[in-house]
């Protein structure tokens, strides 16, 4: 699979001749009627200038109000794609901010990006992720991602597109997830997530953990995550720290279930465990003291932790509230008798 990074830069027999934008947010109006123009070289300009423009949030808002979008709806399908290029980008700027977000929600833009799932050109894709990944930070952006029936397609996308487009596929995965997972696991997002788990960019290895970590905080996604926990554990021990947090955190919903604590004890979890809460600088410390909490009500594991109490004794200094809290539970759990 390629690893190259996307280029954004326009084809070299592409006039990037802006249309002049001298009045500012008093220009929009007639850049509305410009990007609707039968000539395609005006239609380029003007979207070259508007892509300007919607860096500021004032701009977006005016934008909203004069219904842009509903034109820029309709070049999304358009044929050329500098035009679906700049479209794409314009889209996505808007919706870096949150007035430019709730404007594409209530315009529908979502079902209307999903066409371009299959665009040929990278950057078309790329910049319709990227919109999707910043929607969806929004509860009820990703409630329209979940309405649009888009999680299927995008759990399918995981095996087949470009490694910078996996990256944010998992973030806008992540977000909508939280929401609902049902769809997901249909998908055989499992399969696909374990996988990933092992791949070669620590970022994508890092963000299939946390998307493992939201399906493993449904009821219905309990018992699926247990098929990984071998290979989290694992992942305990990765060089990147945010590999280790994300595994941590997945397993800590993983062995709220009684077979996911037979299966982490059984691929030895503690000694991996104990290691990341003796490292201070390691933000898993706190997914790995409930984690090993959770495998402290098995009586091997229990049995296991005795002798380690002093690790979590060094917790209750900690200049985390969060993490002292956790260390006390914990040493309440392990020294309790059955």
């Amino acid at each position: 699979m390629a690893t190259t990074r996307i280029s954004a830069k326009l084809p070299p027999d592409i006039d990037p001749t802006k249309a002049p934008i001298a009045f500012g947010r008093r220009a929009l109006p007639k850049l509305n009627e410009e990007i609707q123009s039968p000539e395609l070289l005006t239609q380029q300009r003007a979207l070259m200038s508007l892509c300007d423009l919607v860096h500021d949030p004032e701009n977006v808002y005016q934008a909203i109000q004069i219904g842009f979008l509903k034109n820029l709806k309709s070049l999304l399908l358009h044929h050329d794609s500098t035009v679906r290029q700049k479209t794409t980008e314009i889209l996505y700027i808007m919706a870096i901010h949150s007035v430019g977000r709730q404007g594409l929600i209530q315009n529908a833009v979502i079902p209307v990006l999903t066409e371009l799932l299959d665009d040929p050109v990278d950057i078309c894709r790329k910049n319709t992720h990227q919109v999707f990944d910043r929607i969806a930070k929004l509860p009820e952006g990703a409630a329209e991602i979940l309405r649009a029936r888009l999680i299927p397609l995008l759990v399918l996308k995981l095996k087949t597109e470009l490694d910078e487009i996996q990256e944010i596929i998992l973030g806008t995965l992540s977000n909508c997830l939280r929401v609902e997972a049902s769809e997901a696991l249909a998908a055989g997002a499992i399969t696909i997530l374990k996988e990933k788990l092992t791949h070669s960019s620590a970022t994508i290895r890092s963000k299939a953990t946390w998307v493992i970590l939201e399906i493993g905080t449904h009821p219905e996604g309990k018992s699926t995550v247990c098929e990984v926990i071998p290979v989290l554990v694992s992942l305990l021990e990765d060089a990147d720290p945010g590999v280790q947090a994300g595994a941590a955190g997945a397993l800590m919903f993983a062995t709220t279930k009684p077979q996911g604590r037979c299966l982490a004890l059984r691929a030895e979890a503690i000694p991996l465990l104990l290691k990341l809460i003796a490292d201070k600088n390691n933000k898993a410390r706190l997914s790995a003291i409930k984690t090993l909490t959770m495998l402290a009500e098995v009586d091997e594991g229990r049995r296991k932790l005795l002798d380690h109490t002093d690790v979590f004794q060094q917790c209750l200094r900690d200049p985390c509230e969060a993490v002292k809290r956790a260390a006390e539970t914990a040493i309440r759990v392990i020294r309790c008798k059955p």
